[in-house]
Parts: C-alpha cells; sequence; structure tokens
C-alpha cells in the first residue's frame, strides 16, 4: 500500500483505491502483516487526498458513500475520517489528538465490520444476538486493536467511548481529550450514518441530518454539528439540491459565504438530464437553493471526473477574475 503524490491525474480512482484498501484491513484485520503501520498508510493518503483539494475530497467522498461497492462499514469509516480531519483544527486538536481521533475513526467499528455490512442491506428487525453484538462493538473493538498491538491509549479509549451517553449540556472545551475526541466522532458518525442509504431506509438529505444532529433548543445545540456546518455547509459539495428555478442541482464546491456553493443544474425543470451542466453560483443570488436533496431522489448518473474539473475550473476563473 503506497502513498500516491500525483493526485491530480485521477482524484476519484484514488478515493476509491484508498475506500478498496481499508476495507480489505478492516473486513480482515488479523490476517495484515503489520496493521498498526498499513492503517497509518491510510491516514497519509487520505491527508494527501484532502490537502489536494477539500471541495474535490469533499464532492468525491460523499458521492462514493452513496454509490460504494466494498462495503458499507469501511465507506462510512472512511466518510468518519474524512470529516475528522477536516474538522481537527477548527477544534484546534494538537497533532498527537488529531492522529487518534482520525484512527479510531476508521476502526470504531472495526469489531462489526462483517455484521455492520449486513446490516446496512437488511430490512428486518435485529435479530437479540445482532443486538448483543451492536452493543458489545466498541469493547469488542478495542480488545481486538490491541491484539493488533495499537497501543495508542487516546487511539483505544475514544474507540470504547464512541457510543457512550455524552453530557449535552457541556462545553466542548471543558472535556477531557478522551471525552472530547469521543463527542467530536459520535457527532460525525451520527451525521454520516443518517446521510448514508441503506436497504432499510434512504438516506436522509445533508440539511436534514445536521438539523437532527444540531437540534433547536439554543441550550442544547451540539457544538460539533455547529461546526461541521460551518465548515462543510448545509449542503456540501457531492450532495443534491432543489432550485428555485425548478432544477435539481449538485454542489461542486463551497464559496466564500457559508451555505452558498457553487452548484451544477443537472437535471432541468421538466425532469430531464440536462445534456450540458449549468453552473450557478448561487451566491449571486439566482437562482436559490429552495431545499437539498437525498441521493435516493436523484436518479441520473453522473461524471464526477468531469464535475470535479468543472469545480476547480469554475473556481479558479472567479478567483482570477476577482484578483
Amino acid at each position: 500500500m503506497a502513498r500516491h503524490p500525483r493526485l491530480g491525474l485521477d482524484l476519484l480512482g484514488q478515493w476509491s483505491d484508498l475506500e478498496s484498501a481499508l476495507s480489505v484491513l478492516l473486513a480482515r484485520p488479523r490476517s495484515v502483516q503489520n496493521f498498526p503501520s498499513k492503517l497509518r498508510q491510510c491516514d497519509l493518503w487520505l491527508q494527501d487526498l484532502v490537502a489536494h483539494d477539500i471541495d474535490a475530497a469533499l464532492y468525491l467522498m460523499f458521492q462514493l458513500a452513496a454509490t460504494s461497492t466494498v462495503g458499507y462499514s469501511a465507506s462510512h469509516a472512511l466518510v468518519c475520517a474524512t470529516l475528522c480531519h477536516i474538522l481537527a483544527p477548527e477544534f484546534r486538536l494538537p497533532a498527537h489528538e488529531r492522529n487518534s481521533l482520525v484512527r479510531a475513526a476508521f476502526t470504531m467499528n472495526i469489531g462489526m465490520t462483517a455484521l455492520q455490512d449486513t446490516l446496512a442491506l437488511q430490512r428486518e428487525e435485529l435479530t437479540p444476538e445482532q443486538q448483543q453484538a451492536v452493543a458489545r462493538h466498541p469493547q469488542a473493538g478495542v480488545e481486538l486493536l490491541e491484539a493488533l498491538r495499537i497501543t495508542d491509549d487516546l487511539w483505544l479509549e475514544v474507540v470504547a467511548r464512541h457510543h457512550a451517553p455524552q453530557p449535552e449540556a457541556s462545553q466542548l472545551a471543558g472535556l477531557h481529550a478522551p471525552e472530547q475526541l469521543a463527542r467530536i466522532l459520535s457527532t460525525i458518525d451520527r451525521y454520516a450514518a443518517m446521510i448514508s442509504p441503506r436497504k432499510s431506509r434512504a438516506g436522509r438529505s445533508a440539511t436534514d441530518s445536521v438539523r437532527a444532529i444540531v437540534g433547536h433548543d439554543r441550550e442544547l445545540r451540539d457544538e460539533v454539528g455547529l461546526t461541521l456546518v460551518r465548515t462543510v455547509g448545509l449542503c456540501p459539495p457531492g450532495t443534491f439540491v432543489r432550485l428555485d428555478n425548478a432544477e435539481t442541482a449538485i454542489v461542486l464546491r463551497r464559496s466564500e459565504r457559508a451555505n452558498f456553493p457553487l452548484v451544477a443544474g443537472v437535471v432541468d425543470a421538466r425532469g430531464e438530464p440536462q445534456s450540458s451542466p449549468t453552473l450557478y453560483h448561487t451566491v449571486r443570488g439566482q437562482p436559490r437553493i429552495q431545499s437539498a436533496l437525498a441521493r435516493s431522489a436523484v436518479t441520473v448518473q453522473l461524471p464526477h471526473r468531469v464535475m470535479v474539473r468543472l469545480g476547480l475550473y469554475a473556481a479558479h476563473r472567479t478567483n482570477t477574475i476577482t484578483g
């Protein structure tokens, strides 16, 4: 498993390769030689991809999560780890805490990888045995990671705590590192789970997911959820929206104003796929985003490499003009 410095060649392929590599690690961890080193390589690979372009990373990650072929568990882990990495600077985490958080995100469900993949395809209620396995998976994950020679105590503690009840009213800054990181991971875990489709339900829109997490009571609003909105937007790159001109669009990039992203119209007002996407800078006022859409509400298939290039071109052109 090698790092990939020539990222401009094929970002979508790079994300797919990373997801596949992570899938192998999580599915058969006891068969992997030097598991800690391989997991750290996945982390470094992730850092390279995000450093190349955060908006392209978000776009491809959200699209990959909605159409993954490697299994829900690995896809979900990659989404959570990526969001943890992107949010780490917002919380001013020291490097060692950032490392523990991201690696905990990669491995938080390693104690139930196969079961998590099964449950994503299962329409029926969980059996008592499945419920018991789900309840025990944080501790099972810690035991497996210790057997794989993971010695980072903070990493292990965050995995152990990622489903533990949190004192919601407590300020994040007032918590000890394990509690703080566990709360960050718990919120991102719930957000990623909500937007991901499963057989038993369609994924929610990103906006609905954020609202469910952030809450309406000002006193109890989730700090992590609010930071998530501020950083990636209510409608992040890679998610779909309905415009007030009745078109369906995909978000390509964030803009200088939160929640006014660059979008591309891909389905016209009559419901017909557009032969050529229409770029809209919603920050300019027209058209406006009317609502977010769940991925299941959109059937059009998009050439993601082209869409990423289109977003990069439009952003560069806009920066050149304003500059």
